[in-house]
């Protein structure tokens, strides 16, 4: 099943999407004609995982963890499917990055890695935008929208071993598996949750598979992760 929000006249509303609908307590919405997509979770906080791809790790020159090396973004840096990304003035230098993404149901902590799907409320995509020529992570990564996510959650998904890809302008940059991951999904979040007490709603992102690169003003992004969907965003001009 997928889950979506939807910014309306009214307000925000969430329920089941379907063919462009998202059937909610109190009706169904047509996205466009009754409002436009939100992130599809309100995160205290996204939780990103790097260097999780031994390819990756070849291509930027990285020495291999020997356990999740991670950092934070902050609920700020959120964007939609289909909001512009920003391209900040303070870079020359803006990459794109497309990561799975799982959305965490309830309050949790020091999971074991058998238990995480059952505190997961399904998995969605993010784009982990970043100014690479800045120092530090936060000043690269945790900018207003420095994290695309969406469409929808979907949480009818097994996260261990699907087939991804992102285009720029239709030309096929990213072609993966899930299943090329040092570190999978549920043993990322069972890491993260012996440091952080998870809240109804954080996201947890699992790392860019090999060939992360640059875009430029105008150019159309999209990320597909099999069984999810398609995360549509055009740089700034």
């Amino acid at each position: 099943m997928r889950q979506a929000r939807l910014l309306t006249p009214d307000g925000p509303v969430s329920g089941r999407y379907e063919d462009g609908r998202i059937r909610a307590a109190d009706g169904v919405y047509e996205v466009g004609r009754d409002g436009r997509l939100l992130p599809p979770c309100e995160p205290s906080a996204l939780y990103c995982v790097g260097r999780n791809y031994a390819e990756t790790l070849d291509q930027m020159d990285y020495e291999r963890p020997e356990e999740p090396d991670f950092f934070i973004k902050p609920p700020a840096s959120l964007s939609a499917h289909g909001e512009p990304i920003p391209y900040p003035e303070f870079t020359g230098e803006l990459t794109y990055a497309g990561e799975l993404v799982a959305v965490i149901d309830e309050r949790c902590r020091n999971l074991d890695p058998a238990d995480v799907p059952d505190a997961v409320r399904g998995y969605t995509i993010m784009n982990d935008v970043d100014a690479l020529d800045q120092q530090g992570r936060t000043a690269r990564k945790a900018f207003d929208g420095s994290a695309p996510l969406g469409p929808w959650i979907e949480t009818d998904l097994d996260p261990t071993d699907i087939d991804m890809h992102t285009e720029i302008d239709g030309e096929r940059r990213q072609d993966a598996s899930t299943e090329l991951m040092l570190f999978d999904p549920f043993e990322v979040v069972a890491y993260l949750s012996e440091r952080f007490t998870f809240r109804p709603g954080d996201a947890v992102a699992f790392g860019s598979p090999p060939n992360p690169g640059t875009v430029e003003p105008g150019d159309e992004v999209e990320i597909t992760y099999e069984g999810i969907g398609t995360l549509r965003n055009t740089v700034r001009e």
